[in-house]
């Protein structure tokens, strides 16, 4: 993908690093927490998270609803950006200037879609981990690197460890630019739904709902997410280059629920998924990338 160099006055810096805490909800982890960590430990790795959830006294299904209104205190985190510190921060590193490309290109992207729609935009910040930190302190609480890319709508900031790159294209299969531009763009698209209220919506809907009815509206709450990172592709389709839809569809299919459960314990349980299966992750991508139309990403509404 084609993409220009990131604008110098992008909110961009460095996370602080993790302390103590539990983590209070990542606005929709990009491939769920539980899974991906079953993935890399095993049933275990799952087991040792519930428990410490457990021993901070925090609701597991937090994690998956972006626990925290999105109009709660921003809080303060380390190298914040003018232009000199956004240069800083996004030249250390080949991986971090492309996801400043990518988070600036979006930002740029949604900014004209809400003008042209009459709404009121403003743009979330973008937090790395700093090398060799296994953790950082955002808004929504202490999150560990194994928890993969997060939007939290406390603090409106997307939090990413550039090493889960490599994670993307060796563990999963999911190679190239595009797949790793996708990671932005679903990201971005959170912070899309806490700025038009869903986030908040779909949390109070899921503290009166049980555990099965909360992660079906997390899986709503996500795929719409992967639709309107599909519209962002679709506004820049001048940028595209030959097999970057391809590269987006295999990130989609490698992280739906079915296929990462399926690797980690040999079963499926969809009561249990909270982002998707492969076939509607792509699906939504797809819809977002056909139609470059946000009004299209409603997964609110009928069957998903």
């Amino acid at each position: 993908m084609r993409l220009d160099d990131y604008d110098n006055d992008i909110d961009v810096g460095e996370a602080q690093s993790g302390g103590g805490g539990g983590f209070g909800g990542g606005g929709g982890l990009l491939f769920g927490l539980l899974p991906l960590i079953g993935s890399r430990f095993g049933c275990g790795g799952i087991v040792v998270v519930l428990i410490i959830l457990a021993v901070v006294g925090m609701n597991p299904l937090s994690l998956l609803t972006g626990g925290g209104s999105g109009n709660a205190p921003v809080t303060q985190s380390a190298g914040s950006s003018g232009s000199e510190g956004a240069r800083q921060t996004c030249e250390a590193s080949p991986e971090r200037r492309e996801a400043c490309q990518a988070f600036s290109n979006a930002e740029n992207t949604w900014e004209k879609i809400f003008a042209d729609n009459g709404q009121r935009f403003s743009a979330p910040g973008l937090r790395f981990f700093r090398p060799g930190a296994n953790s950082v302190t955002s808004g929504c609480g202490t999150a560990p690197s194994a928890a993969g890319p997060f939007y939290c709508p406390s603090d409106r900031r997307i939090y990413l460890d550039t090493r889960f790159f490599d994670e993307l294209a060796n563990k999963f299969g999911a190679k190239g630019d595009f797949a790793r531009n996708y990671v932005i763009a679903h990201e971005f698209g959170h912070h899309i739904q806490t700025l038009l209220g869903t986030s908040d919506q779909v949390r109070r809907a899921q503290q009166a709902a049980g555990e099965a009815q909360g992660n079906a509206l997390s899986v709503r709450l996500e795929l719409q997410a992967d639709c309107y990172a599909g519209v962002w592709a679709a506004k820049n389709r001048d940028r595209l280059e030959p097999g970057d839809v391809e590269e987006g569809m295999t990130a989609a299919r490698a992280i739906g629920d079915d296929t990462l459960q399926r690797e980690s314990t040999g079963r499926v349980v969809p009561d249990s998924f909270t982002h998707g299966s492969s076939e509607q992750r792509m699906r939504w991508l797809r819809r977002g990338m056909e139609t470059g139309d946000p009004a299209q990403c409603d997964t609110f509404s009928g069957a998903i």
